[in-house]
């Protein structure tokens, strides 16, 4: 079958902003597969860190996004047999995960990676270029976004749940740098494309996210059966 006629369901937005979350819930209630695209440039900043390369070398970090051993299972990542959910999650990790996403190499290493999670029935993938650049036919296109304040206050939440140290006030300082660095990069940049629906979710909860995209969704199924 032309993996292109599988539908799509493509969410981009900063960090924080709650996207992760609402396509998991997207996906599990239309039974599609679903790709956290952030846990891959999690992962390639994660190995990086292990092997001490150095992050201001594009060839060397894209040869590790080649060849990473990685494969998802229910909840779990797994990096070389190892779980490392909780791993990829650390503040650490996401700022230099969004270092390395800059590097043209990087990206282009990841880009078949991340397509070859389009499979029957659909997908709901999240990220900063999924509408743009990796999925730019997908059938509905969102870009979610929330307040800075209330994006530190949720990964504060997050961090505190893991148990993890956490200061809202740095929290703060480190969204404000990433966006102005994901938006700012010359290779696929963060920001609202002109087919993508906005969906502000500073005053939403997950659920009224969560039927926002759904309603979108079956509107647009709607007015292709006419």
């Amino acid at each position: 079958m032309n993996t292109n006629k599988i539908p799509v369901i493509a969410i981009d937005g900063p960090s924080a902003s709650g996207k992760g979350t609402v396509a998991q819930l997207v996906a599990r209630k239309l039974g599609f597969h679903y790709l956290d695209s952030g846990a891959l440039y999690r992962l390639v900043a994660l190995k990086t860190m292990q092997l001490n390369t150095d992050t201001q070398n594009p060839i060397a970090v894209a040869e590790i996004a080649i060849h990473l051993n990685v494969f998802f299972k229910d909840e779990h990542i797994y990096l070389d047999d190892t779980i490392v959910t909780n791993a990829i999650r650390t503040e650490q990790c996401g700022i230099v995960a969004s270092q390395l996403a800059a590097y043209p190499q990087v990206r282009a290493a990841l880009t078949e990676r991340q397509r070859a999670f389009r499979q029957l029935p659909g997908l709901v993938t999240d990220g900063r270029d999924m509408g743009s650049v990796i999925f730019p036919d997908a059938v509905l296109k969102i870009y979610l976004t929330a307040s800075a304040e209330v994006r530190a206050q949720r990964r504060y939440k997050q961090l505190i749940e893991k148990g993890m140290n956490a200061n809202i006030a740095d929290l703060l300082q480190d969204i404000q740098k990433r966006d102005e660095r994901d938006s700012s990069r010359s290779i696929a940049p963060l920001q609202q494309g002109v087919d993508a629906k906005l969906l502000d979710t500073t005053s939403l909860t997950i659920s009224q996210a969560q039927d926002a995209v759904l309603s979108w969704y079956n509107d647009m199924l709607a007015r292709t059966r006419v």
